[in-house]
């Protein structure tokens, strides 16, 4: 696997943002949960909107007017190689909020289709660990779809301790915890 950084959006991704948009919108049609770790991704008109949406979701003052709960990070995944966006990861500051707290967890995370199964998921939830140390979180909790076994290989690869598995209107989540 090539290197990556986590940084968080800017203009001179605009582009690369966009077409890493573009490619999930058209592999990922099935899945509910295609911009994982990208709020509001899927609705912004642009890439620039989205990454003012991102800069306001930091914020305590600022993230409900974006329609964000509770304060986040949001990163991009860049491959130091090419410099390209090769995913997505969000950070929540913390899941005290009724969802984030039994099946949203801290985080979420999207990698370009074109770029799965390339170890990518694994580093991007590393990197987000150590984002969380300096943020003074000391558990993350992450959740998976049952059936997502590429997500659970994930979590685990990153010292997930299996908590329970719980329904979440008919679909059955699992939640992990993570120390940091």
């Amino acid at each position: 696997m090539d290197e990556i950084i986590l940084i968080e959006p800017q203009k001179k991704y605009a582009d690369d943002i966009w077409e890493f948009r573009q490619e999930i919108l058209e592999c990922d049609v099935e899945n509910e949960d295609q911009f994982a770790g990208c709020l509001s991704l899927d609705v912004s008109k642009s890439a620039q909107e989205w990454i003012k949406i991102c800069e306001f979701r930091k914020y305590e003052k600022t993230c409900e007017k974006v329609g964000a709960t509770v304060p986040s990070h949001t990163y991009v995944a860049v491959r130091r190689r090419d410099d390209r966006v090769v995913g997505v990861i969000d950070l929540r500051h913390h899941i005290d909020h009724p969802i984030l707290g039994t099946w949203g967890g801290h985080c979420g995370y999207s990698v370009r289709p074109s770029e799965r199964q390339k170890g990518y998921a694994k580093e991007m939830l590393r990197l987000n660990i150590q984002n969380a140390k300096s943020m003074g979180i000391e558990k993350l909790l992450i959740t998976c779809d049952l059936k997502n076994e590429a997500s659970e290989k994930t979590i685990l690869a990153n010292g997930g301790v299996y908590e329970k598995t719980i329904d979440v209107n008919g679909e059955k989540i699992k939640r992990y915890w993570i120390t940091v």
